[in-house]
């Protein structure tokens, strides 16, 4: 197998984790279970299952379900170095996933690799805040001043 293509499914296998651990998880999801649908139809269940079982750990692990637990001695959320071992085994499982399917499937690489750009790239709430627009017609001599954040004017 091309170092390419073990790179690519490296990127997704990480990518994909990432994404599950997030609250767009769903559009990963739905994604990753096409795929896997049209080259591999019989093992959708499987793969949409591990994907569901995946999500609920690293969201228990992390606290992210604080709210639903029953259980009274709860302390809240796990350390980092406490995931950390979980989301690993998640990635090489997810990774080693990928490289089966590219190993079978190689013309799945271009798509895969939309698919990481598109589907399994993490929201942050900077992703969606609006751009910033400034207009100024200065006349004269006029002076224009325009920030979108923090402005020290020091005149002398």
């Amino acid at each position: 197998m091309e170092a390419e293509l073990l790179t690519l499914a490296s990127v997704a296998g990480t990518a994909l984790v990432n994404v599950l651990a997030s609250e767009t998880w769903e559009r990963g999801r739905d994604a990753v279970v096409g795929l896997w649908r049209r080259v591999q139809p019989g093992r959708t269940a499987d793969v949409e299952s591990d994907l569901a079982e995946d999500r609920e750990l690293l969201r228990t692990e992390t606290g992210q379900q604080y709210g639903s637990r029953q259980c009274s001695d709860f302390e809240g959320p796990a350390s980092d170095a406490d995931v950390a071992p979980l989301r690993d085994a998640a990635v090489d499982a997810w990774r080693a996933r990928f490289v089966r399917l590219l190993a079978r499937h190689p013309e799945l690489a271009p798509e895969l690799r939309r698919m990481i750009d598109e589907e399994l790239t993490v929201s942050t709430p900077s992703d969606h805040q609006p751009s910033v627009v400034f207009n100024a017609s200065p006349s004269g001599n006029a002076r224009v001043y325009q920030s979108a954040r923090d402005q020290h004017i020091t005149e002398r």
